[in-house]
């Protein structure tokens, strides 16, 4: 036999076990090391009425503005709030309920609620900077942005801004989230129901309750997410002279990095369904910090 010809079967057969050999560490990776598939967490369903929706108040604008049919719904409750936190979610939930957006109109958080200053009531809560949670006057009021970002998505509108917070929250999905910032960082979305929508918002203890009210219902809307990579939290130790020795006390709890893709199924009452992509987010893994004596 040819010389050339041999080492031509010897390079192929050579190529063929370490192609074989590249599928089987592969499928051997996938299989102890899947990339999961986020189940679609609870859509928080309307109630079967709010404790709102007798009030006189709300009677009277509901009436003025024609929008007698709860479109979509959703409610943020805040882990463990901090007092400035708690009050600024409820100062914004009063600034925004009874917003009327009409028909094409695009509404804009910071247009609505104005600048966040001492002078108008804010005080001081927490926000993220650095891979750190600091406190700055109007902190929290992304428990706002983020229930509006998901009632709108929920109601089927064109979202015109939004930005993921840098880390992920621990009140909604990761994926769901909104972060705003007066002057830099807006979020928006386009009324494109074909009706006008009134806004109504309130906080009640430690949870915020928020409903697009019109003149017909939205199709109903199914939140989807795809987890396509982790970062591990890194963990930060550092001594505390005040703690006793052998004392540990976490002063951060941190938080995990994560690429996440998210999408939503729209079924409509014709039978009909629709995917809606809504982009791939990136998180920073978020360090805790762990102090402890001597």
């Amino acid at each position: 036999m040819n010389w050339k010809k041999v080492l031509l079967i010897v390079f192929a057969a050579v190529s063929l076990a370490a192609l074989y050999f590249a599928i089987h560490s592969s499928l051997h990776y996938m299989a102890k090391h899947p990339v999961p598939e986020v189940n679609p967490p609870e859509q928080r369903p309307a109630h079967s009425q709010f404790f709102w929706e007798n009030d006189e108040k709300f009677l009277k604008l509901r009436a003025r503005y024609q929008t007698p049919v709860r479109m979509a719904a959703f409610q943020t409750t805040l882990p463990d709030p901090l007092p400035g936190e708690e009050y600024n979610v409820g100062l914004a939930a009063e600034m925004l309920k009874g917003t009327v957006v009409q028909r094409e109109g695009i509404f804009s958080m910071n247009q609505t609620l104005g600048p966040r200053t001492r002078e108008r009531g804010f005080r001081e809560g927490p926000a993220y900077a650095g891979g750190r949670v600091i406190r700055v006057i109007g902190g929290g009021i992304c428990k706002i942005s983020t229930t509006l970002y998901n009632v709108a998505v929920l109601a089927n509108l064109e979202i015109m801004e939004r930005r993921p917070h840098g880390m992920l929250v621990p009140y909604v999905p990761p994926g769901q989230d909104a972060t705003v910032s007066y002057g830099t960082t807006d979020f928006k979305f386009r009324n494109t129901s074909g009706q006008p929508i009134m806004i109504w918002a309130e906080k009640r203890n430690t949870t915020l309750y928020m409903v697009f009210y019109g003149r017909a219902p939205a199709p109903r809307v199914i939140w989807h997410h795809r987890v396509l990579s982790r970062r591990e939290m890194p963990v930060i130790r550092r001594y505390n002279s005040r703690l006793p020795a052998g004392e540990e006390k976490i002063v951060q709890p941190g938080a995990e990095g994560m690429k996440i893709k998210n999408w939503v199924m729209i079924s409509r009452a014709n039978g009909k369904t629709e995917r809606k992509e809504l982009g791939i987010d990136h998180y920073q893994p978020m360090p805790q910090i762990i102090e402890s004596g001597k």
